[in-house]
């Protein structure tokens, strides 16, 4: 004999809904009036996540910009400056970039420094596609930057800029640039990535 079909209520299973297309349809938040933004309190429930997203987003940027791995790339006589900079005497480790890494998977910023031969253009290119994202590069030097003396008409040999293998943040002018300006670069680096922007390239 089967059983009786259980009551639904305090003793039995809850009911279940019925699910319908309105209850399936995704939750939009509403928009807010710029007045009403600038207000915390008129700020509505649908948004507040969103805000908290953007205050960890921020927190998670400072951290970005204060924890740099660079990727030792010296392509010629700029790469002694940087290797300065490195040095005790002007202590990269204050700015939270002294972690030299020697490998292009663990770090996030690429220093060109150098003249960028055709031959090497396509290494820069696969070593700034394993690095993992965000990621950042800085053209270091007159060479890196335009190609410097060795630019001129039907050269054959020289990458004339290195925004043209892969997308530069900051440029850092100079024959070759002093370890002063190297770190001024890397402080205008912090600002942009703490600023969560990136220029096109």
């Amino acid at each position: 004999m089967e059983d009786p079909p259980r009551p639904s209520g305090a003793h039995g299973a809850p009911e279940r809904p019925e699910l319908t297309a309105q209850a399936l349809a995704p939750v939009r938040p509403r928009l807010v009036p710029a007045s009403a933004a600038c207000d915390p309190d008129a700020t509505p429930i649908e948004v507040q996540p969103y805000v908290r997203f953007g205050l960890l987003e921020d927190l998670v940027n400072r951290a970005r910009a204060n924890s740099l791995w660079p990727l030792t790339f010296g392509l010629a006589c700029c790469a002694i400056e940087m290797m300065a900079v490195g040095a005790s005497r002007y202590d990269l480790d204050r700015f939270g970039a002294g972690v030299f890494r020697p490998s292009a998977r663990q770090a996030d910023v690429m220093i060109l420094a150098g003249t960028i031969s055709k031959k090497m253009a396509p290494v820069i290119r696969q070593l700034w596609d394993q690095m993992p994202a965000p990621k950042w590069a800085i053209a270091m030097g007159g060479c890196t930057i335009d190609g410097g003396p060795f630019k001129y008409p039907n050269q054959y040999a020289i990458v004339e800029g290195a925004d043209q293998i892969v997308p530069v943040d900051v440029y850092i002018p100079g024959c070759p640039p002093r370890p002063e300006a190297f770190i001024n670069g890397i402080l205008k680096l912090q600002d942009k990535i703490k600023a969560g922007r990136r220029f096109q390239g």
